[in-house]
């Protein structure tokens, strides 16, 4: 059986999947490159498309040898890519940690929501050492204009079911699990309020 690689490519052959390409007999995924290679064998000439996270795709874009042509989470919907988890038993005993640690994220999620990529940007540029500001800035703005942050941090069932039919399509999901049994949204509810 042919490794399924990381979410990354998951995501990518789901939605082929959804329009209608085979990825196994339409073309060929090379697979046999070390995701964080995978932007230099492109640049290489070694296959015609890639997928990147930032800031591979912008620096592909800004070496000029490359172009971003389609976004997986424009094309996929609101996959949960990040999700905090903790036993039930520690939820239950620090409530109000649980809730501290969310309203801080959910400060964050407030701030992109009512800040221009510039500004973003320009708060976030320490954090990445490695990307001037004109990079960072083209990334949070390719971000902004394609919705990519949500308004609050409620892990939707949608999303949770999105997130399993992409598992099960990739043959990485035996069972389903259920969303009332693993999905605590009380917190961030809380928080966006």
């Amino acid at each position: 059986m042919m490794s399924t690689g990381g979410m990354p490519e998951m995501v990518f052959e789901y939605i082929l999947k959804e329009n209608g390409i085979d990825p196994s007999s339409d073309l060929e995924i090379n697979q046999s490159i070390d995701f964080g290679a995978t932007a230099a064998a492109f640049s290489e000439n070694l296959g015609d498309f890639t997928v990147e996270f930032e800031p591979g795709a912008t620096a592909l874009e800004k070496e000029g040898k490359g172009y971003v042509v389609a976004s997986l989470g424009e094309d996929s919907g609101y996959v949960p890519y990040t999700a905090f988890s903790a036993k039930q038993s520690f939820i239950d005993e620090n409530p109000d940690t649980i809730q501290s640690f969310v309203n801080a994220l959910q400060k964050g999620m407030d701030y992109v929501q009512s800040h221009s990529p510039e500004e973003i940007a320009k708060i976030i540029e320490p954090q990445f050492p490695e990307s001037d500001l004109e990079t960072i800035t083209t990334i949070v703005t390719r971000y902004y204009d394609q919705d990519t942050w949500k308004e609050n941090l409620v892990f939707e069932k949608s999303s949770f079911e999105l997130l399993q039919d992409i598992l099960e399509s990739a043959g990485e999901l035996e069972q389903r699990a259920p969303y009332e049994d693993l999905v605590t949204t009380s917190f961030a509810e809380k928080a966006a309020k």
